[in-house]
């Protein structure tokens, strides 16, 4: 991190420290009505890889003369705007205080941009830095009519556009295509101006948004779910998101109500109700609290979700409850007879199974997660087998999170932490972050013999 970007996070820590102090303190509900701030601030740049081809303030300049319509220039952005208004500045040492992310950085969140600029843009000496700020009630007008600017000004002067918000590099292309073409009158698909961070937090996973605060709202966190959730629980930060943008308020102890069908923006509405299992409902409530800052975290208030509205025994259990509830389910018992090719199939997945725990010891890609098919006793005297999603391996022991939801173990719910025995192991999966999958021949043999009816 630069120096001038450590203070500004310095400064925002601070600020954000003395407003818990005065409000409400982290875990938290978030109080009662809209979540908005008064003021809205946000910064983008352009990079020059190159001799601009004009003067990025001139044309900044020209740009502004000929449309009243956009932000006004001012020398330093007031405590309290009262209309658009920006401030521009040229940084012709950016790799002393500006410094371009790294390639490795450029491969995540690099937006269109090819080997050659990625590059070029690591010798970058120059960029033109805009931070905009206006009131919250125009806060949709204002937001686009900045991103209009900035494209513009790319287009006129060459460069390469950076969101100091979300810390993603576009193509003059990738920047229409996102944050321009996805707008549904006067509102935006919020998903495509903002990021979420996924990592692994301890034996589980933290997820956060960056770049709300461009729409005066808070960024959004979930923690300790599973990798093999990361999906709908992506699906799910984007709805509420996008619910808060379209003006949800906060109901009495930090409950909020989402649903499919209120959705405003009609891509967004389509993009959430499909590919629906069996079983969802579309709706769902949640519980918003005050998030806890962790290092990295975008320079904003944040709200976290929390599962407690939702039905369950533990709280595993209710983010299952709720993501079904949302976006559906599917679970299914076949009943086998262990003959000799299903039990070599079995022996051939424990065979790999030392390597498997060196590879999980070791550290898994981010997005990448094991599961195990482990026997469980039922009441009767018989074995279910059942998948469990590995967060602790440690010799014979492993634990992990049930996948399944039990068909004839009452004392044992989907979602629960469980500890399982290695030796006792029937199968694995090992899903990439790609969507590859290798293990589960058990599996395939026995879907090949008895077609797995749906619930």
């Amino acid at each position: 991190m630069t120096i001038r970007r450590w203070l500004r996070a310095l400064l925002c820590l601070l600020a954000c420290l003395q407003a818990t102090v005065s409000s409400a303190a982290p875990g938290s509900p978030v109080r009662t009505g809209s979540p908005a701030a008064v003021q809205v601030t946000y910064e983008f740049a352009i990079y020059y890889t190159g001799k601009p081809a004009r003067p990025p303030l001139a044309a900044l300049q020209t740009a502004l003369a000929q449309d009243a319509t956009l932000p006004r220039r001012v020398e330093s952005l007031p405590r309290e705007a009262r209309s658009a208004v920006l401030v521009a500045r040229l940084n012709p040492d950016v790799q002393k205080d500006y410094r371009p992310p790294d390639l490795s950085l450029l491969q995540r969140f690099g937006r269109g941009l090819s080997r050659e600029q990625a590059e070029a843009m690591q010798s970058s000496t120059l960029a033109l830095i805009v931070r905009f700020a206006h009131p919250q009630k125009v806060w949709m007008a204002a937001y686009r009519r900045s991103l209009q600017l900035m494209a513009q000004l790319a287009e006129d002067t060459g460069g390469l556009l950076w969101d100091e918000e979300t810390r993603e590099v576009f193509t003059l292309d990738q920047w229409r295509k996102r944050r321009l073409d996805t707008w549904d009158g006067n509102l935006p698909d919020v998903s495509q101006h903002t990021v979420i961070h996924a990592y692994q937090s301890d034996n589980l996973v933290r997820a956060i948004t960056l770049g709300m605060g461009k729409f005066g709202l808070p960024d959004v966190v979930v923690q300790d779910f599973s990798w093999s959730m990361n999906r709908p629980m992506g699906n799910l930060i984007n709805l509420l998101s996008q619910s808060l943008a379209e003006g949800l308020h906060i109901g009495p102890g930090g409950r909020v109500e989402l649903a499919f069908k209120t959705l405003q923006h009609a891509g967004v509405r389509r993009t959430q109700s499909s590919d629906l299992l069996a079983g969802s409902k579309g709706r769902a409530a949640l519980v918003l609290v005050e998030g806890r800052p962790e290092r990295g975290d975008p320079d904003n208030r944040l709200v976290e979700i929390r599962f407690d509205a939702a039905p369950g025994k533990d709280a595993y259990a209710r983010q299952e409850a709720l993501l079904s509830s949302l976006y559906g389910s599917q679970d299914s018992i076949t009943y086998v007879k262990h003959d000799a090719a299903l039990l070599a199939a079995r022996d051939a997945a424990r065979a790999r199974l030392p390597a498997l725990q060196q590879a999980f010891a070791a550290g898994l890609t981010p997005g990448e997660y094991l599961l195990v098919k482990a026997p469980f006793d039922t009441p009767a005297g018989g074995v279910e087998w059942m998948w469990v999603e590995v967060t602790s391996w440690k010799g014979d022991a492993i634990q992990g999170l049930l996948k399944n939801e039990p068909f004839n173990i009452p004392s044992l719910h989907g979602g629960q932490m469980v500890t399982v025995s290695q030796a006792r192991l029937f199968d694995y999966i090992r899903r990439y972050p790609d969507g590859r999958e290798e293990g589960n021949e058990t599996g395939r043999l026995m879907q090949k013999r008895t077609p797995a009816p749906s619930r």
